[in-house]
């Protein structure tokens, strides 16, 4: 088997060394999705809810592009800058994994990148 770098522009460009996501077999690992909307490459504007629905539409729109959606995912990590934050971000996650939820681990982390409130990254398979 050999490793496929997988890219979409219906998510945000990688912002360092390192690609959107990965691909090995029938596996998909993703790198940790923020809340920057694709089209500007800009935060979205608004509450950890807000962040949290755009980072899930980001990590969405990779599974997609690889023809594979998020009742595929078997594990999530989220990360997030603040556990007091836990239930409304549980709130819209929710939202997005209705049934055959995944395995999950949620961290509360000093600082995320271009400082954001939530990070998420996840293993699917097609």
């Amino acid at each position: 088997m050999k490793k496929e770098i997988i890219s979409t522009t219906n998510a945000p460009a990688a912002i360092g060394p390192y690609s959107q996501a990965t691909k090995l077999g029938n596996l998909i690992f993703t790198s940790g999705q923020i809340p920057l909307v694709p089209s500007t490459g800009q935060i979205v504007e608004g509450d950890v809810q807000t962040q949290t629905k755009q980072s899930l539409e980001n990590l969405k729109a990779i599974l997609e592009s690889q023809g594979t959606t998020l009742d595929n995912v078997l594990k999530t990590t989220v990360f997030i800058k603040d556990m007091n934050d836990f239930s409304k971000i549980n709130e819209i996650y929710g939202q997005y994994f209705t049934s055959n939820q995944p395995s999950r681990s949620c961290v509360e982390v000093a600082r995320l990148p271009k400082d954001v409130l939530v990070e998420i990254e996840a293993i699917a398979y097609i």
